[in-house]
């Protein structure tokens, strides 16, 4: 029996979350103690993100953390970045393995077979070969699960890695997300998120081998009846958004009222460079849609500053469209040069110092809009589902439509709904919560 140690780090987004979380259940079916990553461990697994520069540069810094914590151990470098750079990353001291995209979840055969005091041994073949679809969801934190339905994605969009790190768009059967959903469920978890890289375009290349024509919106009917209290869709395409899937999370039991749909940019010029498969008309549709039906759901935006050419013109457009969107937040991403990517031939290039300036204006902006939001529900009456961590006596939750509250920390109140009236938004923009409607728990 295997009795060595292993820790886990991950970086990027809930997808990578969920298969983390995959990857250590298989270690510890195969033997393995899972252990915090400061405590030290014989093995240290790091999944990585590629989506930006950033991103890749704290790989190394991980590297030399789990190093610090354990001088000799061994550290397995996973995910994006290592699909797309594993010789960079099998180069940083202390790397003793690098698995791409197709090799990552035979893990346990590969450190089987890897020599003691390796150096930076590399195998990663080509994404092509990560044409198969491995199911994957998150249950460290009892609260939510990040539920894996999809991987890869066949858009091109010319600033993006993921299709050169992930492949081509593959999707889970039916009955095995279901399956999955249950036993999530069944763990005492309340809420799920669904992900994957394009989950929108659901349907595609399915896992259980059949050609037959599926949608996102047979996923979520099915996904409907789970006896689950919450189910949230990560983040969807507005192409992809259609109105048979906003009409149904309008009405259904289970989907909260809240949907992030990437932009990218509100300038018509830029979204054509970036490949996106709509006009800026298609996304104000999208939003006019969800507030007709659902005027209390939260809607996310993703939006890249300082693509190549932008001028401030654009970067104007783009304030003032957002600005003039009756939505609730964004996600600002800088832009970030990547290999093999079509953006590198546009130009002229936006300095750092311009990008980092636009990506602050439009983060003031994004706080302005989240304060927005949340004061249109001070006063009313909220369910929200608690979480578990003790952040300095307090404890923090998110109501049905996505506004996080804050309260004083109550053990009793972890991983439960309740009812609360919002009472006023904290300096740090959350909703401070005081007033509970009625102390029985709402759900058992």
């Amino acid at each position: 029996m295997n009795e060595q140690k292993v820790a886990f780090y991950t970086l990027g987004c809930k997808l990578n979350y969920s298969e983390t979380s995959s990857i250590g259940r298989m270690m510890r079916e195969n033997g393995f103690e899972q252990v915090p990553f400061q405590q030290g461990a014989d093995i240290y697994v790091i999944n990585t993100c590629s989506v930006t520069d950033n991103a890749d540069k704290k790989c190394a810094k991980v590297v030399r953390q789990a190093l610090k914590h354990a001088p000799h151990a061994q550290v397995v470098v996973v995910g994006c970045y290592a699909q797309l750079k594993p010789t960079e990353i099998a180069n940083i001291p202390g790397v003793s393995l690098v698995l791409g995209a197709a090799e990552k979840f035979n893990i346990v055969h590969h450190l089987q077979n890897l020599p003691s005091q390796t150096k930076g041994q590399v195998i990663a073949g080509n994404v092509e070969d990560a044409n198969f679809f491995v199911d994957a969801f998150s249950a460290g934190d009892r609260t939510r699960s990040f539920l894996k339905v999809q991987d890869g994605c066949d858009y091109n969009c010319s600033f993006c890695t993921i299709p050169l790190a992930r492949g081509k768009s593959r999707s889970d059967a039916i009955d095995n997300v279901v399956q999955n959903a249950h036993q999530i469920a069944q763990m005492g978890i309340k809420e799920i998120v669904l992900t994957g890289v394009n989950i929108g375009d659901y349907g595609r290349r399915m896992n259980d081998g059949t050609d037959r024509e599926v949608k996102f919106i047979d996923l979520i009917k099915a996904l409907d009846e789970v006896p689950i209290e919450r189910i949230r869709i990560s983040s969807i395409e507005p192409n992809l958004l259609k109105d048979e899937v906003i009409e149904f999370v309008a009405q259904s039991k289970r989907f909260m009222p809240h949907f992030h749909i990437p932009l990218q940019s509100g300038s018509p010029r830029l979204l054509q460079l970036m490949r996106r498969r709509y006009k800026r008309d298609l996304y104000v549709n999208r939003v006019q849609k969800i507030k007709t039906l659902m005027p209390h759901c939260c809607i996310g935006v993703d939006v890249i500053v300082g693509f190549p050419s932008e001028s401030e013109a654009d970067f104007l457009e783009t304030y003032e469209f957002l600005n003039q969107l009756d939505v609730s937040y964004l996600h600002v991403f800088t832009y970030s040069e990547r290999a093999n990517t079509q953006a590198l031939g546009i130009e002229p290039v936006v300095p750092l110092q311009e990008r980092r300036k636009r990506s602050k204006m439009l983060r003031i902006l994004s706080e302005k809009k989240r304060r927005f939001f949340y004061e249109q529900y001070l006063q009313q009456t909220r369910p929200v589902l608690f979480e578990a961590e003790n952040d300095n006596d307090k404890m923090h939750g998110f109501t049905d439509n996505y506004i996080k509250v804050e309260t004083d920390y109550d053990p009793l109140l972890a991983n439960e709904i309740q009812k609360v009236v919002l009472a006023q938004i904290t300096p740090d923009n959350k909703v401070w919560v005081d007033e509970f409607v009625h102390q029985e728990l709402l759900h058992h």
